[in-house]
This record gives C-alpha cells, sequence and structure tokens, in this order.
C-alpha cells in the first residue's frame, strides 16, 4: 500500500476502495494531523458502518473503514477533516476531529453475556472463540467484547505506519480515551497500547530521558491487574524500577503518556495505563 495525494492506494495483496462522504469539514491547518484516532464500528459489518458513514443526515465520518473480510475503503482523503471524534478532548486540546484522522475497525463492540450465549446490541448471537474477556481501561470490572482478528490488527499496524511516515503523527489514541465517559471504542480486545509502542517508541533500550519532576499529582488511581510492573520508562521493554505494584494498590497519578501513567506508589515509575483504575481528579479528555 502506499499514499498518494492524501489517498490510500492498494497493491497486488490489499485492495483499496474510495467511496466519498460528503461529511466533512475543510482541509487540516498546517502542521496537521499530528493525531490518529482509532475507533470500532459497533455494527454488523464494514458495509453497513460505510453506508452509515456517508449518509448526510448522520453528519459523522472517517477517513478509513477496515474490514474484517481485509478490505479497506476511504471516505475521507487524509487532508480534509473527517468527522469522527464528536466532543473529545485530550492534554489541553479540544475537538480532536481538528488535530486527527480516524480509523474504523469492522467489529461489533461491547457483548452482553446471557447464560453461555454472547450478543451484540443488535441482537446478534457470537461463538465464544470470538469473544474477548477483559475489563476495559476506564472501567474496574470484567466485560465482554467482540475479538479482533490478527490479521485485522496487523492491517491497522500497517496502515498507521503509512501515515506516520505521511503525516507528522505524533499521538495514536482510542475514542475512548478522547471520550471517557461516552465512548468505549476500540476496547480491551484491541491492543491499543501494544501497538502504539511499536510504533511511537523512538528509544526502545530503557535508555530515554529522565523521568519527568511534577509539581503535584493530576489524579489518584488504584491497580486493577493482579500485579503489574513499574518501569523506568514509558516502555514494555524498559527496566522495572521496583517490584511490582499488587492489585488494589494505591498510586497518584503525576504525569501521563498515550498508555501510560507516571505515578507515585512505594515509588516512582511508569505503569500501562490500563492496569489503573482513576478514583480522584480525573481530568477530561
Amino acid at each position: 500500500m502506499k499514499i498518494t495525494r492524501h489517498l490510500l492506494h492498494g497493491d497486488a495483496a490489499k485492495k483499496v476502495a474510495f467511496s466519498a462522504s460528503p461529511n466533512h469539514g475543510g482541509e487540516f491547518a498546517a502542521g496537521l494531523p499530528d493525531t490518529i484516532v482509532l475507533h470500532c464500528t459497533a455494527g454488523r459489518d464494514a458495509k453497513s458502518a460505510i453506508l452509515t458513514l456517508k449518509d448526510p443526515t448522520v453528519k459523522s465520518s472517517s477517513h478509513l473503514v477496515v474490514g474484517r473480510d481485509g478490505s479497506v475503503t476511504q471516505l475521507v482523503p487524509f487532508n480534509a477533516i473527517a468527522w469522527h471524534a464528536g466532543k473529545s478532548a485530550w492534554e489541553g486540546r479540544t475537538g480532536l476531529n481538528d488535530f486527527s484522522l480516524g480509523i474504523e475497525i469492522d467489529n461489533a463492540g461491547r457483548l452482553d453475556r446471557q447464560g453461555e450465549k454472547y450478543f451484540s446490541w443488535f441482537g446478534k448471537e457470537y461463538p465464544r472463540d470470538e469473544v474477548f474477556e477483559g475489563v476495559h481501561r476506564n472501567e474496574s470490572e470484567i466485560s465482554y467484547w467482540h475479538r479482533y482478528q490478527e490479521q485485522d490488527i496487523e492491517l491497522v499496524r500497517k496502515i498507521c505506519s503509512l501515515l506516520i511516515k505521511a503525516y507528522p503523527i505524533k499521538l495514536i489514541l482510542g475514542h475512548e480515551e478522547i471520550a471517557p465517559g461516552r465512548k468505549v471504542d476500540p476496547g480491551p480486545a484491541f491492543p491499543l497500547d501494544r501497538l502504539r509502542e511499536k510504533l511511537l517508541a523512538a528509544d526502545r533500550d530503557g535508555s530515554g530521558p529522565p523521568s519527568p519532576v511534577i509539581a503535584k499529582p493530576l489524579a489518584s488511581g488504584v491497580v486493577i491487574a493482579s500485579s503489574l510492573n513499574i518501569r523506568r520508562d514509558p516502555l514494555a521493554s524498559a527496566p522495572k524500577a521496583a517490584d511490582p505494584l499488587a492489585q488494589g494498590a494505591a498510586v497518584k497519578i503525576l504525569a501521563r503518556k498515550p498508555g501510560w501513567l507516571y505515578v507515585s506508589a512505594e515509588c516512582k515509575g511508569w505503569v500501562s495505563a490500563e492496569f489503573v483504575r482513576e478514583t480522584a481528579g480525573k481530568e477530561g479528555g
């Protein structure tokens, strides 16, 4: 695949279609977009999502829709503002549409367990091998989700890699992170932290810049994993700063990076954000 004139093009192995949506704004300002926001369609299939995102009465769109059949459909050129983020905020910026590219991934999202069966909000039953069981980064209880296919995850990774090379991308975020409480996608079944670490972590040997100096905590939190590694830098490959934190351990959140929190507990270090439930002082976005 390649990007030419703000459009994604396929090759012999990957076909990419363009199907224009009327739901978009003007061009990005200079130096933008600098962020990718990942979503899930939370619907029956990619086709139904595309029809919805092209409906002028819906006033919603995204740049790309990635189907479970390996298809990729572009709805808005990468130099134009798509309407995918809605009311959103991240690190002092609001209205993430103006800064970001939106990618929708064909996935039913949250599932409802009824006995030994699992159903989507639109009534479709999913077999157990398509069900992911985990804790959402903005919640504290186990829930059930439609599992992403590994080939879909890899396709999204390749697309994000192309976008990073073509545009000044500095962040990859989930809709759930920029609109917490309102949106839950792409959800815990998608390895968001793993993906952005692979794509955005420039220093992978643990010898990166020193930990930040913080004037006051941003929030408090509680560890929800059975044990949580605390590291010297916001990388899964970074050396551990201390013994793992136990489930239920209270932490003070001192700083944030995509997918990571710099916390103070018995010591200070970086932990994976998806395993900490914030309990007080949580900032919007």
